[in-house]
């Protein structure tokens, strides 16, 4: 295993974000593992997770300017993290949200920060993608920026999941829209490193358990 990715888990469970038990996902799936972002709570985990993000961000675009939407609310602290971080690295992006409810006084709209213009690209960065349920509801959300595009999608863990049907949901997605999904590890990263520890042995075979089931074909 390449070294940030060890890195990267020793991360994810030093600041809580990644834990084992009983879970649901968003998409409805009783899931052994979880991924939050919320729990990323001090200025040294976000500015540490932005370094990561901007790693990926770098190997897979290079210095191409676009401009990252985080949605709301995990998504939200990722792009301002990763922002900052690409500045520090040379690469100033504007970066943009969304609010759940349009406001409707004051500047309005649904949208907080840089609103991108036709012509521009966006990238969203995100925590997870289970079945892909939040990045279908993210593009939704930015079909109403006329000319704008989608280049890319960054996530901290591919779940290596079936989407709607047998696929990935991250291959459905890339199908479904012509955007490539990138994520920092995935599952099997994270099954590697446990097994590295014969205490971690229980948590290994229910993950096993649920991607016989669940994985992508």
């Amino acid at each position: 295993m390449e070294s940030y990715k060890r890195e990267f888990i020793q991360f994810l469970q030093g600041a809580g974000v990644l834990k084992f038990g009983d879970f649901t996902a968003k998409s409805g799936r009783k899931i052994p593992y979880f991924i939050n972002a919320g729990m990323i709570k001090t200025g040294g985990e976000i500015a540490k997770l932005g370094e990561f993000y901007a790693r990926a961000y770098f190997e897979k675009l290079g210095r191409k300017a676009a401009v990252l939407y985080g949605p709301a609310y995990k998504g939200i602290s990722i792009a301002v993290s990763a922002a900052v971080a690409l500045s520090k690295d040379g690469l100033d992006v504007p970066f943009f949200f969304n609010r759940k409810e349009a406001k409707d006084h004051g500047e309005g709209g649904v949208f907080v920060g840089y609103v991108p213009q036709a012509g521009e690209e966006v990238v969203i960065v995100e925590d997870v993608i289970t079945a892909g349920t939040a990045i279908r509801e993210s593009m939704a959300i930015l079909s109403q920026l006329e000319g704008v595009k989608v280049a890319a999608t960054f996530v901290m863990v591919d779940r290596k999941e079936k989407g709607k049907g047998e696929k990935g949901a991250m291959a459905e997605i890339e199908e479904q829209f012509g955007f490539p999904v990138y994520s920092v590890v995935d599952v099997y990263d994270i099954i590697e490193y446990l097994e590295e520890d014969p205490a971690n042995a229980e948590n290994v075979a229910r993950i096993k358990a649920y991607l016989a089931v669940n994985g992508a074909k």
